[in-house]
């Protein structure tokens, strides 16, 4: 245990491995057999049972079991994570919750959200949930599938079993089992590069 931050709150149940270089605060619960990985900070979160932690920032939130989040995640205040999700790579959730088996395993940004069941959040999309004045809400269904660079445009509401192609940007609401391209169709100028790139061999 060198090395490693616990106040005297904190709440740990059995059967828990917790590595050094932790800091884990406040009224942090964690429950039966989760294993802390090293270089965690933890405060104010609820850890359920048979999660792992590892490389990763949980402030104000909950886990529910079994549930994987790291290297590099950042949990903010009302993160809320069901059983079974996997929250990954350089992804921030705040003020959203991830319904059972929900999985964001990189670059990700999800934030005044509900997120459906089974859902897969790919790799860069952004929840715009602010437009410089208010943030609103946006409501994913259960069972979609959010193509890598995708933009959702709050508010927004994603019905179930929506498909959302890679690059799409999103501004209305879909309906169940819709599969969405949002867009434009690439345009190729040949020999046209010259006039923007710098260098001899241009």
């Amino acid at each position: 245990m060198d090395y490693v931050i616990i106040d005297e709150s904190v709440k740990i149940g059995r059967d828990v491995k917790i590595f050094p270089f932790n800091v884990i605060k406040g009224e942090t619960v964690i429950e039966d057999g989760t294993t802390i990985y090293p270089f965690n900070y933890i405060e104010n979160a609820k850890i359920g049972k048979g999660c792992e932690i590892t490389y990763s920032h949980l402030e104000n939130c909950e886990i529910g079991s079994f549930v994987k989040v790291g290297p590099f995640a950042r949990l903010r205040p009302d993160a809320k994570l069901e059983d079974d999700c996997k929250v990954g790579n350089f992804v921030e959730i705040k003020n959203a919750t991830l319904k059972r088996g929900v999985k964001a395993s990189h670059l990700a940004y999800i934030g005044d959200a509900e997120v459906g069941e089974n859902t897969n959040v790919g790799c860069g999309v952004i929840f715009a949930n602010y437009n410089g004045k208010t943030k609103s809400k946006t409501k994913v269904g259960r069972n979609c599938f959010i193509g890598s660079n995708s933009n959702l445009i709050a508010p927004i509401i994603v019905a179930n079993n929506t498909y959302i192609c890679a690059g799409s940007t999103l501004t209305q609401d879909t309906a169940e089992g819709d599969f969405v391209i949002a867009r434009e169709r690439e345009t190729i100028k040949h020999g046209r590069a010259k006039k923007y790139l710098k260098g001899d061999d241009v």
